[in-house]
Protein backbone atom coordinates (compact mmCIF):
# COMPACT_ATOMS: atom_id res chain seq x y z
CA UNK A 1 0.00 0.00 0.00
CA UNK A 2 1.30 3.56 -0.90
CA UNK A 3 0.30 6.25 0.71
CA UNK A 4 0.32 10.26 -0.27
CA UNK A 5 -0.36 13.59 0.85
CA UNK A 6 -1.91 16.09 -2.00
CA UNK A 7 -3.04 19.74 -1.44
CA UNK A 8 -5.42 18.35 -4.24
CA UNK A 9 -8.27 15.98 -5.02
CA UNK A 10 -6.66 13.66 -7.45
CA UNK A 11 -7.51 10.90 -9.54
CA UNK A 12 -5.24 9.77 -11.68
CA UNK A 13 -4.84 6.35 -14.41
CA UNK A 14 -1.58 6.23 -13.07
CA UNK A 15 -2.23 5.08 -9.70
CA UNK A 16 -5.11 2.45 -10.74
CA UNK A 17 -4.93 -0.90 -9.46
CA UNK A 18 -2.10 0.59 -6.93
CA UNK A 19 -3.67 0.46 -3.51
CA UNK A 20 -2.85 3.80 -2.62
CA UNK A 21 -4.67 6.15 -0.19
CA UNK A 22 -4.68 9.94 -0.44
CA UNK A 23 -4.70 12.28 2.27
CA UNK A 24 -6.00 15.64 1.12
CA UNK A 25 -6.23 18.84 3.37
CA UNK A 26 -8.57 21.39 1.45
CA UNK A 27 -7.49 24.53 1.42
CA UNK A 28 -9.60 25.82 4.49
CA UNK A 29 -7.91 23.48 6.79
CA UNK A 30 -10.36 20.03 6.46
CA UNK A 31 -8.47 16.89 5.70
CA UNK A 32 -9.75 14.15 3.46
CA UNK A 33 -8.58 10.13 3.70
CA UNK A 34 -9.42 8.09 0.35
CA UNK A 35 -9.33 5.19 -1.58
CA UNK A 36 -7.59 5.93 -4.53
CA UNK A 37 -9.48 2.53 -6.24
CA UNK A 38 -12.60 2.71 -4.02
CA UNK A 39 -12.76 6.86 -5.44
CA UNK A 40 -12.13 5.49 -9.16
CA UNK A 41 -14.81 3.12 -8.82
CA UNK A 42 -17.52 5.61 -7.54
CA UNK A 43 -16.67 8.23 -10.37
CA UNK A 44 -16.14 5.96 -13.12
CA UNK A 45 -18.84 6.71 -15.50
CA UNK A 46 -18.43 10.78 -15.33
CA UNK A 47 -14.45 10.51 -15.10
CA UNK A 48 -14.23 8.38 -18.09
CA UNK A 49 -16.38 11.17 -19.95
CA UNK A 50 -14.70 14.29 -18.77
CA UNK A 51 -11.87 15.63 -21.38
CA UNK A 52 -9.71 16.23 -18.47
CA UNK A 53 -9.19 12.30 -18.12
CA UNK A 54 -9.14 11.93 -21.65
CA UNK A 55 -6.53 14.51 -22.69
CA UNK A 56 -4.05 14.40 -19.29
CA UNK A 57 -5.41 10.85 -17.80
CA UNK A 58 -6.12 12.63 -14.47
CA UNK A 59 -8.72 14.69 -12.46
CA UNK A 60 -8.49 17.45 -9.81
CA UNK A 61 -9.85 19.37 -7.76
CA UNK A 62 -8.08 21.92 -5.31
CA UNK A 63 -11.21 23.54 -3.28
CA UNK A 64 -12.75 20.50 -2.21
CA UNK A 65 -13.88 16.72 -3.07
CA UNK A 66 -16.70 16.33 -5.60
CA UNK A 67 -20.22 16.43 -4.42
CA UNK A 68 -20.68 12.86 -5.58
CA UNK A 69 -18.65 11.18 -3.04
CA UNK A 70 -18.93 13.73 0.27
CA UNK A 71 -21.75 11.30 2.32
CA UNK A 72 -19.33 8.18 0.83
CA UNK A 73 -17.47 5.97 2.96
CA UNK A 74 -14.04 6.60 0.94
CA UNK A 75 -11.58 4.51 2.58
Amino acid sequence: MKNLTSKRFVIRKSLLNTNTIINFITPKGKEYTYSHDKVFSLMKDKLTKLPCWNKYSSYTCSKNVPVILRDKELV
